[in-house]
């Protein structure tokens, strides 16, 4: 199954529930796996089982991950006094009352207002239930990219499959056109040559050697073989339920060099012209084969 490695997810938590967690999940193309993850500090701890989460369900890509949490407990918490700071207080209070004579009148409710006296004590949470919580939403978010991946991904393997079959059609015409080459070259040989020597009789041994050098150096059914291989290669590997934007980007580099050999052998302007479109075609499904996980 062919996956894009562009996708996106997202997921939060249903409403009314002490902390609401919103997870936003996006990805594009990158040689390998690149996780980045922001998330509250308070929750930094969990950075490490998120990645592995998402590391075994994805392969490659640029993946930025987006946690954000809202809590609606602010408020909660145990009052605690600190009866020591409020005897250091009450003492404080007695210095002055005996050093300048004034009354002392303070009473409990002034006293508990004295700084950290009385202080509200925050429950300490439990990140293990805290990521009990997340887990879920973050497989959502990628299953939701899985999802996306995949639809995508075929799309991307129906445009490649059309692209070789292009490719295949004008790889056949090639080799139409090769066969005859050394004949065509011949017939020019022989035409210049009988310019050149004023309608002197030609050697005909010595033009046929010349010919079969030629058409030694101007051969090109290996290569056409060998691009035989690759699409049929390619289309083997499209069908392929694992990671192959890799090994997709193999084939068509190897594609592109007997292409350009081809190229290189060419002396017949049609052969050229069919070389050229064939290596456009090769171009596009090397851009396509980049987003290909």
């Amino acid at each position: 199954m062919v996956k894009s490695m562009t996708s996106f997810g997202r997921s939060s938590s249903e409403e009314g529930q002490k902390r609401i967690f919103t997870v936003e999940m996006k990805s594009v193309n990158n040689r390998y796996l690149d996780i980045n993850i922001r998330m509250p500090k308070a929750l930094i701890s969990l950075e490490e089982e998120v990645r592995k989460m998402i590391s075994s369900s994805l392969s490659r890509g640029k993946v930025d991950v987006f946690i954000n949490l809202k809590k609606y407990s602010q408020n909660e918490g145990t009052p605690k006094v600190d009866l020591k700071l409020a005897e250091d207080y009450l003492n404080c209070l007695k210095q002055i009352e005996e050093n300048f004579g004034v009354k002392n009148d303070v009473s409990v409710m002034q006293l508990a207002r004295f700084p950290e006296v009385i202080t509200m004590v925050q429950e300490e949470e439990k990140i293990e239930e805290i990521f009990e919580e997340l887990k879920p939403l973050i497989s959502k978010s990628i299953e939701m990219m899985i999802s996306m991946r995949i639809t995508e991904g075929e799309k991307l393997k129906d445009d490649i499959l059309d692209k070789i079959t292009i490719i295949e059609s004008l790889v056949k015409e090639i080799e139409k056109v090769a066969d005859t080459v050394p004949k065509a070259y011949k017939i020019k040989l022989e035409e210049r040559l009988s310019e050149l020597l004023s309608g002197a009789d030609v050697d005909q041994n010595r033009l046929a050697t010349e010919v079969c050098i030629f058409a030694d150096k101007a051969t090109v059914d290996e290569e056409i073989t060998r691009l035989g291989s690759h699409i049929s290669q390619i289309r083997k590997t499209l069908s392929l339920d694992e990671p192959i934007g890799r090994k997709l980007d193999f084939i068509i580099q190897e594609m592109n060099r007997e292409t350009n050999t081809i190229g290189s052998k060419s002396s017949d302007i049609h052969m050229t012209n069919l070389v050229i479109d064939i290596k456009n075609l090769i171009e596009k499904i090397r851009e396509q084969v980049q987003n290909i996980e």
